[in-house]
């Protein structure tokens, strides 16, 4: 009968697969389009500095990989998949929505950031509904046995690619303009995304997502379909519970108090290490079932390393797209969030080639195994790292690259994700034991939150040479009418031109109050100046500083507080700001320019005794990071190979 049931298998796929082809399609669209333009959103309109832009980036994107384990437990015990991804479509558009009010009123920078917060709350509970429910339903379209489910997670899988592709080209280009006020169109285009992906699912879901016998896919909650009465079920363990409760209370207090986390990293990184401690310490698992866990636990701790260096297409890869990236294209200026669409067009290209050769591989048995896939990965991204350090290698303050620098970045590091991103759920598969399967699925989910949440951590370490105030102030004196016109600090943009205001001078006094009249700044904006100049109230977190009143938009200069080790905190201007442009005297601009660098403030981070003074240094920590860790994997493949106990 079997047989006779495979030979009447259908060639074509089921349209309920389309439906949810088009369904995930605009999900994705919505989450990639939002998080192409969220970093530049932060830097560039609310003018927040890259230190907590880069943590609340990575807060977002770690938690919002942290919530699926949240939404999969609701529809398997109470809701089922349909139900649950409505709701947290529902939850989705509305963040979106929220995220266009934040852009519309970024003017009132507090009341703004409450609307950000509320935004990515709603997003990020949305998307844990929403994620992990369904790519389940994909293969329950199909009767069990049936050949046709890996090719239909291929179409469906592409779905996401597409969305992942158009997603930064179009709220880039709504979005992404140079006008800070223009970035709630970008928002508002993802929030359109997630409503016609609702819509289409609500409208279509009754009647095509359905199995062969036409039964309604998802309509229930999980627990109540069918399962082998004879499935072995982890035994709750009350001490167990309490002991490594205990170490996830201790680790909180390691990170909050000792390292000084903020609340989620601390949340997230103290039960990514407890959460698998439990799993481990269960006393009904055999030495092979134990062998088995500690491989997924061994790759999971690389894994973490791989995605917090990928992740930062979102973050400080974007920062480097803005600022240090010649993006002229015949007369044309390339948006920023355009290159996160590179990676998207490389797996669609690329993942047939790879599928095809590790299968020519595997017909002659020279496939490598998972462990050795993934040290490839680790090195290829490695290797992407190394070919833009030595791009950026002695670049002068102030220049630009080209863009093939990054693009071949992002195809290298695509290179490195077809080796290790397709194999990991499927290893979890093979290698947990039935009764543990969900939890282990969960310590997946788990690393990979941790490494997005590592991520914005180490994008926080992004260089960004800074000139002291009040080197500037003196440089304006020293030099007087022989500049003035002909240099400025970058100041906020025209709200109704979006070019920058005519600031012709950096002066303090009552002196160049005529020159001024006319074509110079405002009262207010050279006040603003002076007040800088002269030493403002500042945060003690290092918030981007504004003159006078935080929330005070007049001058919006990207002011920032920079601590240099054992000396006196100055206030600073990013040097990338101070333009000099106009000045055609060689000799002037070279003596100036020198003078510029003399009042360069030491800006440089440290990680773990690395430290990061430029460009070079910081795409070399994950040369270094990557590269080690692709090397200690590859020495341990082996023994992993063993541990696994015959699954490769």
């Amino acid at each position: 009968m079997s047989n006779a049931a495979v030979a009447e298998t259908p060639k074509g796929h089921p349209k309920g697969l389309y439906v949810l082809f088009v369904t995930e399609m605009w999900e994705r669209f919505s989450y990639y389009g939002m998080r192409a333009i969220f970093a530049l959103y932060m830097t560039k309109a609310l003018l927040l500095n890259k230190d907590e832009s880069s943590t609340i980036y990575g807060s977002y994107t770690g938690l919002v990989y942290l919530t699926p384990l949240i939404g999969g437990y609701v529809a398997d015990r109470f809701w089922g998949n349909r139900k649950s991804i409505i709701v947290g479509g529902v939850l989705m558009a509305a963040g979106q929505f929220l995220m266009f009010a934040s852009g519309t009123f970024f003017e009132e920078v507090g009341f703004s950031k409450l609307l950000m917060y509320a935004g990515l709350g709603f997003l990020i509970f949305g998307n844990g509904f929403f994620k992990p429910n369904i790519s389940t339903m994909v293969g329950q379209l199909y009767p069990v046995g049936d050949k046709r489910v890996d090719s239909a997670f291929t179409i469906f899988y592409m779905g996401i690619n597409l969305g992942a592709f158009f997603a930064p080209l179009v709220c880039g280009f709504l979005g992404d303009t140079g006008c800070p006020e223009d970035f709630r169109w970008g928002f508002l285009a993802a929030g359109v995304g997630m409503l016609l992906s609702l819509v289409l699912f609500i409208s279509l879901k009754n009647k095509y997502i359905v199995t062969p016998e036409g039964v309604q896919i998802g309509e229930k909650p999980n627990e109540e379909r069918h399962v082998s009465s004879d499935a072995p079920k982890a035994a709750f363990n009350p001490t167990l519970l309490l002991l490594w409760g205990g170490v996830f209370l201790a680790l909180v207090a390691v990170f909050k108090l000792g390292l000084e986390f903020d609340w989620i990293g601390t949340f997230i990184f103290s039960l990514t290490i407890a959460g698998p401690g439990y799993i481990i310490s269960d006393p009904s698992l055999t030495k092979e079932e134990r062998d088995r866990i500690w491989v997924i636990y061994i790759i999971a701790f690389f894994v973490i390393f791989f995605w917090s260096a990928f992740e930062q297409a979102g973050a400080s890869l974007t920062y480097f797209a803005e600022e240090q990236t010649n993006r002229g294209l015949f007369g044309w200026t390339v948006p920023a969030s355009y290159f996160q669409a590179i990676n998207a067009v490389a797996i669609v290209l690329l993942a047939p080639i790879f599928v095809g050769l590790w299968g020519a591989l595997g017909r002659r048995n020279l496939e490598p195994p998972s462990p050795f896939k993934q040290a490839i990965g680790l090195f290829l991204l490695a290797l992407g790292y190394l070919v833009i350090a030595l791009g950026v290698k002695g670049l002068e303050p102030g220049l630009k690259v080209s863009m093939l620098w990054l693009f071949s970045l992002y195809t290298i590091h695509t290179l490195g994700e077809l080796c290790l991103s397709p194999i990991g759920l499927s290893m979890v598969n093979k290698l947990a034991p039935v009764k543990f399967a969900s939890l282990l699925m969960g310590v997946w989910f788990l690393s990979t939150s941790a490494a997005n949440k590592f991520a914005g951590t180490l994008s926080s370490l992004y260089p960004e040479p800074a000139v002291s105030v009040q080197g500037l102030a003196t440089i304006d004196r020293e030099f007087g009418e022989r500049i003035r016109g002909a240099w400025k600090v970058e100041e906020k943009k025209d709200e109704k031109t979006c070019r920058p205001l005519d600031l012709s001078k950096l002066k303090r006094g009552d002196e160049a109050a005529a020159a001024e009249k006319d074509s110079g700044p405002s009262a207010e904006v050279k006040s603003a100046i002076d007040a800088a100049v002269v030493g403002i109230e500042v945060p003690a977190d290092g918030r981007t500083l504004l003159p006078g009143d935080f929330k005070d938009r007049v001058a919006k200069y990207k002011l920032m507080l920079v601590k240099p080790k054992d000396a006196v905190a100055v206030v600073a201007v990013p040097l990338g700001d101070v333009q000099l442009g106009n000045i055609t005297d060689a000799a002037l601009k070279a003596e100036l320019q020198k003078k510029i660098e003399a009042s360069l403030v030491d800006n440089s981070r440290s990680f773990i005794g690395f430290k990061i003074s430029d460009l070079y240094d910081f795409f070399m920590l994950f040369v270094a990071m990557s590269g080690l860790s692709a090397v200690i994997l590859f020495l341990l493949s082996r023994r992993l190979l063993t541990m696994m106990h015959g699954v490769r």
